[in-house]
């Protein structure tokens, strides 16, 4: 469990608080390219770490991202007209370019020169495979964009969507972690359909789970966060080795399948609201539409129209109005051990049940959640680690660290997994991802 001062340092993203500050250190996923799918096309809102922004794509194709508030009267700048490669305000007519430099203000006589001492907050972006990115700290020069493997891979052979979900960012990132839910929320009786009509791959835990004893964790600590290899115990004579990541700040790599990885990012709209990233690549082949339409996922994934308010997009039909279409009949018959569609909804039924916030000072932990354990040191000490002595950061300057791999594997028992998938776990362009060896 965290006390009550630790429980609240790491759920605490805003401006000027320890974990906000970590965050800015990062460039950031925040918008699908195709959110904004022309020059001079409308503005989306957005919230990163608590601040309220304006996305938008200027004359030339390129995508800012300013405060809301004009730093005239503070009005809302989603109302602005995108022209001439800047974004204006409709009240008075200022008129801000992408890094923030006011280059119009059409309201003052034309010998003044206010304009030149007007900036409003704009953060720099960057466009990779179909995401947008944006820097929101305190350099002048952001630091190297990561080498995360999905931005080494051509575009086509990866793909992401988003889901907002109405909790903290933690709740989020530890789920993609806890190896052991994923034996009961996720199980799926062999042979049945999903809501949707279609027949649903069977998870891992179809084979692994419920009659066998728990996974054994073990952890390998790296640059860039760590690594975790959850054993189980398999035939002859062997183990089957699901082998994650967890890369700084709030990233996961879940193990590979089908040369195939999936990637999860917990971003943290505010303290209360995560934007949570849900993707997949492969370094040798293209994404098929069934990943397109459903990259990382499983089952059930419908969406409610989209809105234009700060929350009102990527939400899942499945909410806490509707239970997340909890089925009691499904669950009593065993067709699923949740009640709850698969798979994602799930999770989020789970992490949303804990509040907002979940309050960690109740909660008794068990050694399967080592891993959990592990990531919330990683964080809170590089946030405190940078507020007290200016330390930068894991992997802000060391961008090549992120380029690597999970795996599955099956080996022998007196094999050291490390050993054996050291080298099959660099993200090398062109090379399979290690599915099973």
């Amino acid at each position: 469990m965290l006390s009550k001062e630790d429980n609240h340092l790491v759920t605490s993203v805003g401006p000027g608080t320890p974990i906000g500050d970590l965050f800015r250190q990062y460039w950031m996923p925040f918008l699908l390219s195709s959110e904004l799918p022309e020059p001079d096309c409308a503005p989306q809102r957005m919230r990163l770490l608590g601040e309220d922004l304006i996305a938008y794509r200027d004359t030339s194709g390129r995508v800012g991202l300013m405060a809301n508030a004009c730093p005239h009267r503070g009005a809302s700048m989603y109302f602005g007209r995108v022209e001439e490669n800047g974004l204006r305000c409709v009240y008075h007519g200022w008129k801000f370019d992408l890094d923030g430099t006011c280059t119009d203000m059409p309201n003052e006589p034309a010998e003044s020169n206010f304009k030149h001492k007007i900036r409003i907050a704009a953060y720099p972006c960057a466009e990779v495979n179909g995401v947008v990115w944006t820097y929101m700290g305190p350099r002048k020069d952001p630091p190297p964009m990561p080498q995360l493997p999905w931005m080494l891979v051509p575009t086509e052979n990866t793909c992401a969507t988003k889901i907002t979900e109405d909790c903290n960012w933690l709740q989020v990132l530890e789920g993609d972690l806890d190896t052991a839910h994923a034996d009961y929320l996720h199980f799926v009786a062999k042979g049945t359909g999903g809501p949707t009509g279609g027949p649903l791959p069977m998870h891992e835990g179809d084979r692994w789970a419920l009659d066998l004893a728990p996974a054994s964790i073990d952890l390998l600590f790296t640059e860039f966060g760590f690594t975790k290899a959850a054993r189980r115990e398999a035939s002859d004579n062997r183990y089957h080795y699901r082998i994650y990541q967890y890369l700084q700040p709030f990233y996961v790599l879940l193990p590979a399948g089908n040369d195939g990885v999936s990637y999860r990012a917990a971003v943290p709209m505010d303290d209360t609201h995560t934007m949570f990233w849900n993707g997949k690549y492969s370094p040798t082949r293209a994404m098929s539409e069934d990943d397109r339409r459903r990259p990382g996922t499983s089952g059930y994934c419908e969406y409610l129209p989209f809105t234009t308010d700060v929350f009102g997009k990527w939400r899942y039909a499945t909410t806490a109005e509707n239970n997340y279409l909890l089925d009691y009949e499904a669950q009593r018959s065993k067709k699923l051990f949740s009640g709850i569609p698969p798979v994602k909804p799930q999770d989020i039924a789970m992490t949303e049940s804990m509040g907002a916030i979940n309050d960690r000072t109740k909660e008794h932990l068990g050694t399967t959640d080592a891993a959990i354990i592990q990531m919330r040191r990683c964080v809170m000490n590089a946030a405190k680690s940078l507020r007290s002595h200016g330390v930068v950061p894991p992997g802000v300057d060391t961008p090549e660290v992120y380029a690597v791999h999970s795996a599955s594997a099956m080996l022998p028992r007196d094999v050291d997994w490390i050993t054996a998938t050291r080298d099959k776990l660099l993200a090398t362009p062109g090379q399979s991802v290690a599915a099973a060896y």
